[in-house]
């Protein structure tokens, strides 16, 4: 994959890159409208926080699974025509999630949107980096707050539309999916377009370092720690933060969904910043704070009144965020040529560790309270001092 790679233009395609975000905000906006209708399906199926914690290992576990195989696989035969299919599969599970009357039918629908999850974030962030130009923080980073900023839709939408107008009418967001159909079918076209030899531009040559193989390994294995971290802790708060606010402060389902949308929406804006900082300072000085620095703010939450808890998951959604496009941009500069399969690894990971917590956290919180569960979260970016064992910018240099 490397050789395509080499073949894109020297030149930002904002075009590309604006289709692939938008796509990224409308696939997360879809899979978000799940997450978000948690508290209905609880109050419908009087379901448990373990059962809760079982839907998010459904559709997060596939999509860890199928990233990285479909990433290393499309490495070599790229499949320019397959990103269309994911938003198809995700149109399957909103209408499955829709139409089902059991605990059963909502895990098929929760299988349905992972795969659809699995096909699009490898490939879609594949185009990302080719349609850069070389900015490849800028391109990372905008790609992925598109997708964040979908997921902060999810719970303004629910709140307004589905707690409103019942289960059934997340079959109406359908049509969006078939929007992203038809714009990812034309991404397609290009992306075909530019893997034809006689459409290539001048090669740009892949950027190699001098670290021996045994670095590269712990490195990747220090992001992944870095990644577990993050992710467990942002677990927390997808799928159980709506039900902290209504049980430790007994707010409204709605209110509960607003404040929210207040955390993701800071998380969507801290996406932005990292890359492009990351681009300009080095990337191991963005992963360094925006891990460690999201300590103090994640350690005083869990004692907070409403206010403040709405107040600090501003701070820590912002510090938190910066630190996923540097760390796939750092790992893809680890890896030079391996794109795909970084890509799929990574988002994978991020999904399957979303996935794998929500379940003992949620047993957890079962046999405990939810408070003790932010609690204990709370400690997580600690491992954030890990990061002092990454190689630096003047060991990431070519060779």
């Amino acid at each position: 994959m490397a050789t395509v790679e080499n073949r894109i233009a020297s030149s930002t395609v904002f075009a590309v890159l604006i289709s692939v975000t938008v796509c990224h905000l409308i696939n997360d906006t879809l899979q978000a409208l799940m997450l978000a209708m948690y508290p209905i399906l609880r109050d419908s199926y009087a379901l448990t926080f373990g059962q809760i914690g079982m839907i998010t290992l459904v559709f997060q576990v596939i999509a860890s699974i199928l990233q990285p195989l479909i990433g290393q696989f499309t490495d070599r035969k790229p499949l320019p025509y397959s990103l269309p299919m994911a938003p198809a599969f995700t149109l399957l599970g909103l209408v499955l999630l829709g139409l089902a009357t059991s605990y059963e039918g909502i895990l098929v629908a929760a299988a349905a949107v992972g795969i659809g999850s699995a096909i699009f974030h490898p490939e879609a962030s594949r185009v990302a980096r080719l349609a850069s130009g070389g900015r490849y923080g800028m391109a990372q980073s905008l790609f992925q707050v598109g997708g964040n900023i979908g997921t902060s839709l999810g719970p303004l939408l629910a709140a307004w539309v589905i707690l409103p107008h019942g289960q059934a009418s997340v079959v109406w967001f359908g049509v969006i999916a078939l929007a992203a159909v038809g714009i990812l079918s034309g991404v397609g076209r290009w992306y075909s377009h530019h893997l034809r030899p006689k459409n290539a531009a001048r090669p740009a040559p892949l950027v190699h370092h001098n670290l021996s193989s045994r670095t590269v390994t712990l490195s990747l294995l220090i992001l992944l720690a870095l990644m577990f971290s993050k992710f467990v802790y942002t677990s927390s708060f997808s799928s159980f933060y709506t039900f902290y606010l209504i049980d430790h402060f007994q707010v409204s389902v709605k209110d509960a969904q607003i404040y929210l949308f207040v955390y993701l929406g800071a998380f969507a804006t801290g996406t932005f910043a990292g890359g492009p900082i990351g681009d300009r300072i080095g990337r191991k000085a963005v992963i360094w704070f925006s891990i460690l620095g999201a300590l103090p703010f994640t350690l005083a939450l869990p004692f907070a009144n409403l206010f403040w808890t709405v107040v600090l998951t501003v701070p820590i959604g912002l510090i938190l965020a910066s630190a996923f496009s540097a760390m796939v941009v750092y790992a893809q500069e680890l890896l030079p040529g391996r794109v795909g399969m970084i890509s799929g690894l990574f988002f994978g990971t991020a999904f399957g560790i979303a996935g794998l917590s929500a379940v003992p956290l949620g047993y957890l919180a079962d046999h405990t309270s939810i408070t003790f569960v932010f609690q204990l979260c709370s400690v997580l970016p600690a491992i954030g001092l890990l990061t002092i064992f990454l190689p630096g910018a003047e060991r990431m240099k070519a060779a």
